[in-house]
């Protein structure tokens, strides 16, 4: 039997110290003005001492896999894709922490690392494992603890970059045209160009290098001004093919979740789409860009608030390091976010 991967589950988390623009401006070269006038951020969350990435993605997971009502138990899903640029440790991977302390079981479990387009990222590939039967249901996690490769020196990103964790569970379904069905996506990447989103040092470039880095090179770096007109061009793009894949005119989309890099990107977003600013999901005024974690987190904001109701016509859309980008569309299924 022809399957098809369906949301059935979402869930957000959020650490509790929220950090203000006032607060970041009184120990940088900047004001709450420009922050707010550059980016469109208020306010972000940043993890406590002693929290990791696995800790806000296993509250997360727990919290999808309530909503979708499954139990912490063995069987549950049969996979767990945990979508980060921030990972517990360089090896080994994160999920399968995340995993064993859900009490998932032996499930399989891995981590994707391609940057604030992760969560696409990994939804295509949850999906292409339940098409193939290879899965009946998998728990996708974003989550990023950013704050902890900031350079809290440097105005252009510690201002921008918030902690969080955003999940979904997607399900087998036999009908492609059941609410939540991912119905098209869309993947892309251009290596030639990951100079412009980078953390130099810690990989295996760097350590087969003679010497101790520069400690400024273990802090995530960023060429804002090229990154812009990328990122817009390269979402605009995948959403478009996206689109014509499945038939949907631009004008149907009733709601444009695009990665929340900042206010500017998502109005031009918006506008190389032809739709009206107001379509667009926002929250990264209140939440900051949490890289892979941004997706599930608007789409929960979006599912709490009632923007988003059952049988509209959702376009995901981000664009991240490597680079890389993607696209997803859905129409949105009856579901609680927890």
């Amino acid at each position: 039997m022809t399957h098809y991967a369906a949301l059935a589950g979402l869930g957000g988390f959020l650490p509790p110290r929220q950090v203000t623009n006032g607060e970041l401006a009184a120990t940088l070269d900047t004001s709450e003005e420009w922050i707010t006038s550059r980016t469109g951020i208020r306010t972000r969350h940043w993890a406590g001492p002693g929290v990791a990435t696995s800790d806000l993605a296993v509250e997360a997971g727990h919290r999808a896999l309530k909503s979708a009502n499954l139990p912490l138990a063995p069987g549950a899903v049969d996979a767990v894709i945990l979508a980060t640029t921030t990972p517990d440790h360089p090896c080994p991977a994160t999920a399968p922490q995340v995993a064993a302390r859900l009490g998932l079981g032996t499930v399989a479990a891995y981590d994707i690392a391609a940057v604030c387009s992760g969560f696409v990222y990994a939804l295509a590939t949850a999906s292409a494992q339940i098409v193939a039967g290879q899965a009946r249901r998998v728990l996708v996690i974003g989550a990023e603890t950013y704050s902890t490769i900031l350079d809290p020196a440097d105005r252009t990103t510690s201002v921008i970059f918030g902690d969080g964790a955003g999940a979904v569970v997607l399900h087998a379904v036999p009908e492609a045209d059941r609410p939540g069905v991912l119905l098209g996506v869309d993947l892309g990447s251009d290596g030639s160009r990951a100079d412009l989103i980078l953390v130099p040092a810690g990989g295996s470039r760097q350590r087969s290098t003679l010497g101790e880095p520069d400690p400024r090179d273990r802090y995530f770096t960023m060429q804002g001004t090229k990154v812009f007109a990328e990122a817009v061009t390269r979402m605009g793009e995948s959403a478009s093919l996206v689109l014509a894949r499945i038939g949907w005119p631009r004008d149907s989309i009733d709601h444009l979740v695009g990665h929340q890099a900042n206010i500017r990107i998502l109005r031009a977003l918006a506008g190389w789409l032809g739709l009206p600013e107001e379509r667009a999901v926002v929250n990264v005024d209140r939440v900051g860009n949490t890289s892979a974690a941004s997706i599930p987190l608007a789409l929960c904001d979006a599912a709490a608030n009632g923007t988003l109701t059952p049988g509209s016509r959702v376009l995901l859309t981000a664009f991240g390091g490597g680079l890389t980008w993607g696209a997803a569309a859905l129409i949105w299924p009856d579901l609680n976010a927890a």
